[in-house]
């Protein structure tokens, strides 16, 4: 699948129907980001949810009670750097607080990354797109 270089945001959310029409529902958190302004019309596309047998077999067994990281191997994100590490590298922080370490990424930066490496309680992303 190929995703767009204007891609603004990434969430998954389930559709509702409200007093017969249907409802997607924007975190938060892509507001406060100022990824989106509630003012503005927006293109959005439905991706489907339905798995291959492929991702189904590679998906390793976990124990459902606990947390899974909230970002995979090859996700595309927007991040903004909130600090620095011990090692120099850019921190980003996202839902849950789960902590995204950026090499040479610096505070305040908003970067598109790349996440090339997932732990259980932090991720690894490489820089694609710098001041965005």
């Amino acid at each position: 699948m190929e995703i767009s270089d204007k891609l603004l945001c990434l969430f998954s959310e389930r559709v509702r129907s409200e007093d017969g029409t249907y409802v997607i529902e924007v975190p938060q958190r892509e507001i406060e980001r100022g990824s989106i302004d509630p003012d503005e019309t927006y293109r959005v596309a439905l991706i489907s949810r339905e798995r291959t047998e492929e991702e189904e077999l590679a998906e390793p067994e976990t124990s459902a009670s606990e947390p899974q990281p909230p970002v995979e191997v090859g996700e595309i994100r927007y991040v903004e750097i909130e600090d620095i590490g011990k090692q120099g590298d850019g921190i980003a922080r996202v839902e849950r607080g789960y902590v995204i370490i950026v090499p040479g990424a610096e505070i305040g930066e908003r970067v598109k990354i790349e996440v090339t490496e997932v732990k259980s309680n932090f991720a690894v992303g490489e820089i694609i797109d710098e001041d965005l």
